[in-house]
């Protein structure tokens, strides 16, 4: 696909993967509606960078997690930059907790944040891709989805189901040219990791990370780029991690 006069939808495009993505987007020539749940320093910074590049962006909040704001960011993408070709699902966070610390609010909560999301989302976005025979969808799971870690069996689960939808989708609308693919990103350097301690830090870089350092937001949302320009890519889960799903010692 080529991305010049394309419109694409980030959500979570306001800080860290989204945003980096979104940027990568815009410098490949899309205009880009970014999506948060506050307009806060981050999503005005991104939005500026984009618009230096050249490039439309609009800032539409919603949470993506409840039916009618997915649909309702969904249609104002399409009314304010002229339709949509590009969606990428970057919103989300952590959901900490063992199986008996967690709360049936927090349990639901992330299955909203991290896979309804992703149905509602869909639902609106590729009647609009359909026409046009061309659309790109990219949704982000993680290396938590793949491993067992201690302390969060509701990330773990929404996190593990995002690759099988990916391949649900793919297959489903291969027909009419609409390619869905996955990235899982391991420990990047982002807010979602900043809380962990120097000796979790530590961890990961001496012993569990191969490549010994953490992947930034640009890195990953290289890959995302070319998931969505590479017109034969459909179905695939790509883990960007250092290394760290591959080791056995």
């Amino acid at each position: 696909m080529k991305l010049t006069g394309k419109v694409a939808l980030v959500t979570g495009g306001t800080k860290g993967i989204g945003a980096a993505t979104a940027l990568a987007l815009a410098r490949d020539g899309a205009d880009v509606a970014i999506n948060g749940r506050r307009e806060d320093a981050g999503a005005h910074a991104t939005r500026l960078a984009i618009e230096a590049l050249g490039r439309r962006c609009e800032l539409i909040l919603a949470d993506c997690g409840k039916p009618a704001e997915a649909t309702r960011l969904v249609e104002e993408t399409v009314q304010r930059l002229g339709g949509l070709d590009v969606l990428v699902h970057s919103a989300g966070g952590p959901v900490n907790g063992k199986l008996h610390e967690l709360t049936p609010e927090q349990w639901h909560g992330a299955f909203d944040t991290h896979i309804h999301a992703i149905f509602y989302l869909c639902r609106a976005a590729i009647p609009h891709m359909k026409p046009k025979r061309e659309g790109a969808i990219v949704l982000i799971s993680s290396t938590a989805g793949i491993r067992g870690v201690v302390t969060n069996v509701a990330y773990q689960v929404v996190k593990g189901a995002i690759p099988q939808f990916t391949r649900a989708l793919a297959r489903e609308f291969a027909d009419d040219n609409i390619r869905v693919n996955c990235v899982a990103p391991g420990v990047i350097r982002t807010a979602f990791h900043a809380a962990m301690t120097d000796a979790q830090k530590k961890l990961n870089l001496d012993q569990r990370i191969p490549l010994h350092r953490e992947g930034t937001p640009e890195q990953v949302a290289s890959v995302i780029l070319e998931l969505v320009k590479n017109d034969y890519l459909t179905g695939e889960s790509i883990t960007i991690d250092g290394g760290l799903t591959m080791r056995i010692a």
